[in-house]
């Protein structure tokens, strides 16, 4: 397996982190009834529910163009230790980027997005150069 393939591996694995930990701070606030309902009548979440909840909309928006980026370097062939490198910095990123927005980490949650996507766009141009 290539590193570009394992770092998305790793995504997988963080998102998955993110999911279990959003869903178990929503138990907590709202209880399981609610939780496994249509959730048409939320009570009012708590503000790390809320944080932990973006954070998860935020890893679902951007995963793709991640994903997006794995495929071209695989597909091109052009995996490289630039390449690699790029993709564990944005695994890194992802990683660092939940606590940074559950603990309300100005201006470094910005920061970590930002350096997440630099990784990726760099993975992209290698691919297509």
């Amino acid at each position: 397996m290539t590193h570009e393939l394992a770092a998305l591996a790793a995504c997988a694995l963080i998102h998955v982190v993110i999911m279990a930990m959003a869903q178990q701070r929503l138990t907590r606030d709202a209880g399981v009834e609610k939780n496994t309902s249509p959730r048409d009548d939320m009570p009012e979440l708590s503000r790390d529910t809320k944080r932990l909840r973006r954070a998860l909309d935020n890893h679902v928006e951007n995963i793709g163009l991640f994903i997006t980026a794995v495929v071209l370097v695989q597909f091109t062939g052009q995996n490289s230790w630039f390449t690699a490198l790029c993709a564990w910095t944005y695994v890194g990123a992802r990683a660092l980027y939940v606590p940074a927005y559950l603990y309300g980490w100005a201006p470094w949650r910005s920061l970590i997005f930002t350096l997440g996507l630099l990784a990726t766009l760099a993975m992209i141009v290698a691919a297509v150069l």
